[in-house]
C-alpha cells in the first residue's frame, strides 16, 4: 500500500470510529440516561440548538438511604444530603444525547445550614425558553437569616458548549422588606443594580438603577459553574 492509500484508508477509519463514538452515545429514551435508583426532580424540553427538535433539560437526584442523615440542631430532624445533577440531552432521529452535565446542585438538605429550605423546591428550577436554559436556586432559612435570596444562571448553546450568558439575583429582607437586584448580562459585559424598592411599603418608592460595566471578561460553561457556591462577579 503506498502512502497516499494509507492516509485514504487511515482517515476513512478515523471518521468511521468517531461515527461509531457518537452513536454510542445515542440512546432511544431519556431514561437511559438516569442510573438506577436515580429520579427525576425536574424536567424542561424545547429546542436548543434550532434544530426544531424538542430537546430536554433534567435534573435528577440520587435516592440512597444512606445520605439520609439525623439533624440533632435547629431545622429538619432528618436532612436528604443525595447529590444532584444537571443533564442537557439533544434529541434527534435517532433518540437523545447527552450534550452537557454538571454534578455541582445543592442537595435538599445542607448539614452545614439545617435550617435552609431546599433550595429547589421553590417554584420550577428548570426553564427552556427561547432556546435558552435558565436553573433559578431559592434561599430561604427558617433561622438565622432574615434574608430571602433568588440565583437565575442563563445558559445558551454557542461554540459548541452550553456558556453562562447571564446571572440574575435578588435579596429580600424579612423584617424590612427592602429587596435588591442585580442583573448581569455577560455578553455586553453590563450590570445592572437595582435598589430602593420595599415589599411592605405602600405605593411607589423611589428606585435607583445603577449601571456598571464587569472589570473581567466571562466565558463559563456549564460544566464549570458551581451552583453551590456563592459567586461575585467583578
Amino acid at each position: 500500500m503506498n502512502i497516499y492509500k494509507h492516509l485514504l484508508f487511515s482517515s476513512i477509519l478515523a471518521a468511521s470510529s468517531s461515527l461509531v463514538s457518537a452513536d454510542f452515545n445515542i440512546k432511544a429514551n431519556y431514561q437511559s440516561f438516569i442510573a438506577k435508583n436515580w429520579k427525576v426532580l425536574a424536567k424542561a424540553q424545547g429546542d436548543l440548538n434550532h434544530d426544531h427538535l424538542a430537546d430536554l433539560a433534567l435534573i435528577i437526584e440520587d435516592t440512597d438511604p444512606k445520605n439520609i442523615v439525623s439533624n440533632d440542631h435547629l431545622g429538619s430532624s432528618k436532612l436528604n444530603l443525595n447529590p444532584r445533577k444537571l443533564l442537557i440531552l439533544f434529541k434527534n432521529n435517532n433518540g437523545y444525547q447527552l450534550i452537557a452535565t454538571n454534578t455541582s446542585l445543592p442537595s435538599e438538605g445542607d448539614i452545614d445550614s439545617p435550617c435552609l429550605a431546599d433550595p429547589l423546591g421553590e417554584n420550577d428550577p428548570l426553564e427552556i425558553k427561547n432556546g435558552l436554559v435558565k436553573i433559578a436556586l431559592h434561599y430561604w432559612l427558617s433561622c438565622g437569616s432574615w434574608y430571602v435570596t433568588n440565583h437565575t444562571y442563563t445558559f445558551r448553546y454557542q461554540n459548541q458548549a452550553f456558556k453562562l450568558i447571564g446571572y440574575d439575583n435578588d435579596d429580600f429582607h424579612r423584617a424590612s422588606g427592602a429587596i435588591t437586584e442585580q442583573s448581569i448580562n455577560f455578553l455586553t459585559g453590563k450590570v445592572k443594580n437595582t435598589s430602593g424598592g420595599n415589599e411592605f411599603a405602600e405605593g411607589n418608592q423611589p428606585i435607583d438603577i445603577k449601571w456598571s460595566k464587569l472589570k473581567k471578561t466571562y466565558s463559563l460553561r456549564l460544566e464549570q459553574v458551581k451552583f453551590n457556591e456563592y459567586y461575585e462577579f467583578e
